[in-house]
Protein backbone atom coordinates (compact mmCIF):
# COMPACT_ATOMS: atom_id res chain seq x y z
CA UNK A 1 0.00 0.00 0.00
CA UNK A 2 1.85 3.43 -1.41
CA UNK A 3 2.43 6.10 1.51
CA UNK A 4 -0.23 8.14 0.13
CA UNK A 5 -3.25 5.89 1.01
CA UNK A 6 -1.62 5.32 4.31
CA UNK A 7 -1.13 9.05 5.32
CA UNK A 8 -3.70 12.04 5.62
CA UNK A 9 -3.12 14.47 3.47
CA UNK A 10 -3.10 17.68 4.93
CA UNK A 11 -5.60 20.13 3.63
CA UNK A 12 -3.61 23.78 2.69
CA UNK A 13 -4.83 26.24 4.57
CA UNK A 14 -5.91 28.44 1.40
CA UNK A 15 -8.46 25.06 0.48
CA UNK A 16 -9.92 25.27 3.48
CA UNK A 17 -10.96 28.80 2.60
CA UNK A 18 -12.12 27.71 -1.05
CA UNK A 19 -14.17 24.79 0.45
CA UNK A 20 -15.56 26.49 3.24
CA UNK A 21 -16.90 29.42 1.01
CA UNK A 22 -17.99 26.77 -1.67
CA UNK A 23 -19.96 24.24 1.28
CA UNK A 24 -21.90 27.99 2.11
CA UNK A 25 -22.82 29.05 -1.36
CA UNK A 26 -23.92 25.58 -1.73
CA UNK A 27 -26.04 25.40 1.82
CA UNK A 28 -27.27 29.18 0.63
CA UNK A 29 -29.25 27.70 -2.86
CA UNK A 30 -30.93 25.76 -0.66
CA UNK A 31 -32.39 28.45 2.15
CA UNK A 32 -32.24 31.37 0.35
CA UNK A 33 -35.79 31.56 0.15
CA UNK A 34 -36.16 31.52 3.99
CA UNK A 35 -33.66 34.53 4.25
CA UNK A 36 -36.12 36.82 2.06
CA UNK A 37 -38.77 36.08 4.22
CA UNK A 38 -36.78 36.76 8.11
CA UNK A 39 -35.41 40.11 6.34
CA UNK A 40 -39.03 41.13 4.70
CA UNK A 41 -40.92 40.14 8.18
CA UNK A 42 -38.06 41.80 10.14
CA UNK A 43 -39.11 44.86 8.39
CA UNK A 44 -42.91 44.68 8.75
CA UNK A 45 -44.23 46.72 11.20
CA UNK A 46 -41.39 49.26 11.37
CA UNK A 47 -42.13 52.50 12.89
CA UNK A 48 -45.25 51.18 14.29
CA UNK A 49 -47.16 50.75 10.87
CA UNK A 50 -48.96 47.41 10.03
CA UNK A 51 -47.57 44.16 9.81
CA UNK A 52 -47.67 43.42 6.23
CA UNK A 53 -47.83 39.68 7.21
CA UNK A 54 -49.18 37.22 9.75
CA UNK A 55 -46.70 34.93 9.56
CA UNK A 56 -44.42 32.79 7.85
CA UNK A 57 -46.50 31.22 5.52
CA UNK A 58 -48.51 34.23 4.92
CA UNK A 59 -45.23 36.14 3.75
CA UNK A 60 -44.46 33.00 1.52
CA UNK A 61 -47.67 33.47 -0.11
CA UNK A 62 -47.89 36.61 -0.59
CA UNK A 63 -44.44 37.10 -2.25
CA UNK A 64 -45.75 34.66 -4.57
CA UNK A 65 -48.75 35.95 -5.37
CA UNK A 66 -47.33 39.33 -5.74
CA UNK A 67 -43.74 38.85 -7.38
CA UNK A 68 -43.91 35.55 -8.60
CA UNK A 69 -42.46 32.10 -7.96
CA UNK A 70 -39.51 33.88 -8.89
CA UNK A 71 -39.63 36.52 -5.77
CA UNK A 72 -38.59 34.23 -3.35
CA UNK A 73 -34.61 34.04 -4.85
CA UNK A 74 -34.96 37.65 -4.87
CA UNK A 75 -31.28 38.77 -3.70
CA UNK A 76 -29.92 35.27 -4.29
CA UNK A 77 -26.88 36.53 -6.15
CA UNK A 78 -26.23 38.37 -2.65
CA UNK A 79 -26.43 35.82 -0.77
CA UNK A 80 -24.48 33.71 -3.15
CA UNK A 81 -21.77 36.60 -2.87
CA UNK A 82 -22.09 36.96 1.39
CA UNK A 83 -20.78 33.44 1.34
CA UNK A 84 -18.36 33.74 -0.82
CA UNK A 85 -17.01 36.39 1.29
CA UNK A 86 -18.40 36.11 5.14
CA UNK A 87 -18.47 32.54 5.37
CA UNK A 88 -15.04 31.97 3.12
CA UNK A 89 -13.35 33.85 5.58
CA UNK A 90 -14.99 32.53 8.72
CA UNK A 91 -14.63 29.14 7.93
CA UNK A 92 -11.35 29.65 6.79
CA UNK A 93 -9.92 31.47 9.34
CA UNK A 94 -11.75 29.50 12.11
CA UNK A 95 -10.16 26.26 10.39
CA UNK A 96 -6.62 27.32 10.14
CA UNK A 97 -6.16 29.00 13.15
CA UNK A 98 -7.61 25.82 15.08
CA UNK A 99 -5.46 23.71 12.99
CA UNK A 100 -2.49 26.05 14.24
CA UNK A 101 -3.03 26.01 18.08
CA UNK A 102 -4.01 22.22 18.38
CA UNK A 103 -0.49 21.29 17.21
CA UNK A 104 1.43 23.40 19.01
CA UNK A 105 -0.77 22.42 21.58
CA UNK A 106 -0.77 18.01 20.54
CA UNK A 107 -4.67 18.54 20.30
CA UNK A 108 -5.38 19.82 23.51
CA UNK A 109 -6.78 22.63 23.15
CA UNK A 110 -9.37 23.62 25.35
CA UNK A 111 -13.27 24.65 24.73
CA UNK A 112 -13.29 27.85 25.50
CA UNK A 113 -9.65 28.62 23.14
CA UNK A 114 -12.37 27.36 20.51
CA UNK A 115 -15.00 29.44 21.08
CA UNK A 116 -12.46 32.54 21.51
CA UNK A 117 -11.22 31.05 17.59
CA UNK A 118 -14.51 30.97 16.74
CA UNK A 119 -16.00 34.57 17.62
CA UNK A 120 -12.64 36.32 16.50
CA UNK A 121 -13.17 34.72 13.02
CA UNK A 122 -16.88 35.50 12.77
CA UNK A 123 -16.07 39.04 13.80
CA UNK A 124 -13.27 39.67 11.15
CA UNK A 125 -15.05 37.78 8.51
CA UNK A 126 -18.32 39.78 9.31
CA UNK A 127 -16.84 43.33 8.35
CA UNK A 128 -15.38 41.51 5.10
CA UNK A 129 -18.70 40.60 4.03
CA UNK A 130 -20.61 43.59 5.26
CA UNK A 131 -20.80 44.92 1.76
CA UNK A 132 -22.49 41.80 0.75
CA UNK A 133 -24.94 42.08 3.62
CA UNK A 134 -26.31 45.38 2.85
CA UNK A 135 -26.99 44.56 -0.85
CA UNK A 136 -28.82 41.37 0.37
CA UNK A 137 -30.86 42.80 2.61
CA UNK A 138 -31.56 46.08 0.53
CA UNK A 139 -32.67 43.34 -2.77
CA UNK A 140 -34.63 41.32 -0.18
CA UNK A 141 -36.16 44.68 0.66
CA UNK A 142 -37.48 46.37 -2.75
CA UNK A 143 -40.46 43.84 -3.47
CA UNK A 144 -41.96 44.97 -0.14
CA UNK A 145 -41.40 49.19 -1.14
CA UNK A 146 -44.09 51.09 -2.64
CA UNK A 147 -43.34 50.94 -6.62
CA UNK A 148 -41.82 54.60 -6.90
CA UNK A 149 -39.28 53.77 -3.67
CA UNK A 150 -37.69 50.69 -4.95
CA UNK A 151 -34.26 50.40 -6.09
CA UNK A 152 -34.74 47.34 -8.39
CA UNK A 153 -30.89 46.43 -8.42
CA UNK A 154 -29.97 44.17 -11.22
CA UNK A 155 -27.83 41.88 -9.23
CA UNK A 156 -25.30 42.19 -6.32
CA UNK A 157 -22.95 43.61 -8.08
CA UNK A 158 -25.20 46.10 -9.67
CA UNK A 159 -26.67 46.97 -6.31
CA UNK A 160 -22.94 47.49 -4.92
CA UNK A 161 -22.01 50.11 -7.83
CA UNK A 162 -25.13 51.94 -7.77
CA UNK A 163 -24.71 52.23 -3.39
CA UNK A 164 -21.15 53.26 -4.42
CA UNK A 165 -22.32 55.93 -6.83
CA UNK A 166 -26.17 56.91 -5.21
CA UNK A 167 -24.39 57.50 -2.02
CA UNK A 168 -20.71 56.63 -1.15
CA UNK A 169 -18.41 53.92 -0.55
CA UNK A 170 -18.55 53.83 3.37
CA UNK A 171 -22.68 52.88 2.92
CA UNK A 172 -21.43 49.74 2.27
CA UNK A 173 -20.22 49.22 5.05
CA UNK A 174 -23.49 50.64 6.68
CA UNK A 175 -24.65 48.28 9.98
CA UNK A 176 -20.93 47.10 10.44
CA UNK A 177 -21.29 47.50 13.98
CA UNK A 178 -24.66 45.29 15.00
CA UNK A 179 -23.41 42.92 11.48
CA UNK A 180 -19.96 41.92 13.59
CA UNK A 181 -22.22 41.71 16.90
CA UNK A 182 -24.22 39.32 15.15
CA UNK A 183 -21.88 37.50 13.70
CA UNK A 184 -20.00 37.11 16.96
CA UNK A 185 -22.91 36.38 19.06
CA UNK A 186 -24.01 33.63 16.57
CA UNK A 187 -20.34 32.12 16.43
CA UNK A 188 -20.03 31.98 20.23
CA UNK A 189 -23.33 30.85 20.91
CA UNK A 190 -23.36 28.20 17.87
CA UNK A 191 -19.93 26.72 18.60
CA UNK A 192 -20.95 26.42 22.62
CA UNK A 193 -24.55 24.79 22.16
CA UNK A 194 -23.51 22.50 19.15
CA UNK A 195 -20.31 21.12 21.20
CA UNK A 196 -22.86 20.98 24.37
CA UNK A 197 -25.44 19.39 22.04
CA UNK A 198 -23.27 16.75 20.93
CA UNK A 199 -22.37 15.80 24.19
CA UNK A 200 -25.81 15.69 25.59
CA UNK A 201 -27.15 13.41 22.45
CA UNK A 202 -23.89 11.18 22.54
CA UNK A 203 -24.59 10.38 26.60
CA UNK A 204 -28.51 9.78 26.08
CA UNK A 205 -27.05 6.32 23.68
CA UNK A 206 -29.62 6.75 21.17
CA UNK A 207 -27.32 8.76 19.11
CA UNK A 208 -23.82 7.87 17.85
CA UNK A 209 -21.72 10.08 15.66
CA UNK A 210 -23.13 10.62 12.29
CA UNK A 211 -25.08 12.46 9.90
CA UNK A 212 -28.17 12.11 11.99
CA UNK A 213 -26.89 13.25 15.32
CA UNK A 214 -24.64 15.98 13.54
CA UNK A 215 -28.01 16.94 12.07
CA UNK A 216 -30.19 16.48 15.55
CA UNK A 217 -27.28 18.93 17.33
CA UNK A 218 -27.30 21.32 14.55
CA UNK A 219 -31.04 21.95 14.90
CA UNK A 220 -30.71 22.19 18.83
CA UNK A 221 -27.72 24.51 18.51
CA UNK A 222 -29.94 26.59 15.72
CA UNK A 223 -32.76 27.38 17.94
CA UNK A 224 -29.70 28.39 21.06
CA UNK A 225 -28.40 30.54 18.34
CA UNK A 226 -30.98 32.45 16.82
CA UNK A 227 -32.62 33.23 20.82
CA UNK A 228 -29.23 34.76 21.22
CA UNK A 229 -28.84 36.68 17.88
CA UNK A 230 -32.33 37.73 16.60
CA UNK A 231 -31.96 41.28 18.65
CA UNK A 232 -29.44 42.45 16.92
CA UNK A 233 -30.36 40.77 13.44
CA UNK A 234 -33.24 42.67 13.37
CA UNK A 235 -30.96 45.92 14.43
CA UNK A 236 -28.94 45.07 11.48
CA UNK A 237 -31.33 44.38 9.01
CA UNK A 238 -33.04 47.62 9.80
CA UNK A 239 -29.80 49.83 9.88
CA UNK A 240 -28.64 48.83 6.39
CA UNK A 241 -32.10 48.54 4.65
CA UNK A 242 -31.93 52.42 5.67
CA UNK A 243 -30.69 55.21 3.12
CA UNK A 244 -30.32 57.63 5.56
CA UNK A 245 -28.46 58.26 8.66
CA UNK A 246 -29.59 55.85 11.25
CA UNK A 247 -28.26 54.64 14.95
CA UNK A 248 -28.57 51.23 15.96
CA UNK A 249 -29.35 51.89 19.74
CA UNK A 250 -32.23 54.36 18.59
CA UNK A 251 -32.98 51.59 16.74
CA UNK A 252 -33.05 48.66 19.10
CA UNK A 253 -35.33 51.46 21.59
CA UNK A 254 -37.53 52.16 18.37
CA UNK A 255 -38.49 48.70 17.68
CA UNK A 256 -39.05 47.74 21.89
CA UNK A 257 -41.17 51.38 22.15
CA UNK A 258 -43.04 50.92 19.06
CA UNK A 259 -43.74 47.40 18.68
CA UNK A 260 -43.30 45.38 22.00
CA UNK A 261 -39.97 43.52 22.92
CA UNK A 262 -41.25 40.29 20.95
CA UNK A 263 -40.80 42.41 17.62
CA UNK A 264 -36.83 41.68 18.26
CA UNK A 265 -37.47 38.08 17.84
CA UNK A 266 -39.78 38.67 14.60
CA UNK A 267 -39.12 36.37 11.80
CA UNK A 268 -38.28 33.98 14.38
CA UNK A 269 -39.60 31.18 12.35
CA UNK A 270 -38.09 31.33 9.05
CA UNK A 271 -34.79 32.60 10.81
CA UNK A 272 -34.31 29.50 12.56
CA UNK A 273 -36.13 27.28 9.67
CA UNK A 274 -32.77 28.76 8.08
CA UNK A 275 -29.89 28.46 10.05
CA UNK A 276 -30.56 24.90 11.43
CA UNK A 277 -30.64 23.62 8.04
CA UNK A 278 -27.74 26.04 6.78
CA UNK A 279 -25.19 24.60 8.80
CA UNK A 280 -26.58 21.34 8.87
CA UNK A 281 -26.07 21.38 4.43
CA UNK A 282 -22.78 23.53 5.17
CA UNK A 283 -21.29 20.79 7.34
CA UNK A 284 -22.37 17.95 5.44
CA UNK A 285 -20.86 19.57 1.90
CA UNK A 286 -17.90 20.63 3.69
CA UNK A 287 -17.12 17.11 4.58
CA UNK A 288 -17.64 15.86 1.09
CA UNK A 289 -15.02 17.95 -0.42
CA UNK A 290 -13.05 17.06 2.56
CA UNK A 291 -13.03 13.48 1.05
CA UNK A 292 -12.91 14.01 -2.18
CA UNK A 293 -9.81 16.14 -2.03
CA UNK A 294 -8.10 13.60 0.48
CA UNK A 295 -8.95 10.99 -2.39
CA UNK A 296 -8.16 12.73 -5.21
CA UNK A 297 -5.24 15.56 -4.36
Amino acid sequence: MSNKSQQAKPVPNYVKFIMGGSAGMAATMFVQPLDLVKNRMQLSGEGGSARAYKNSFDAITSIIRSEGITGIYTGLSAGLLRQATYTTARMGIFQSLLDHFNQKNNNQIGFFAKAAIGIFSGGVAAYIGTPAEVALIRMTADGKLPPEQRRGYKNVFNALFRIVKEESVFTLWKGATPTVARAMVVNGAQLASYSQAKEFLISTSYFQEGIVMHFCASMISGLVTTIASMPVDIVKTRVQKSSGSTNALKIFLGVIRDEGVFSLWKGFTPYYARLGPHTVLTFIFLEQMNVLYKKFA
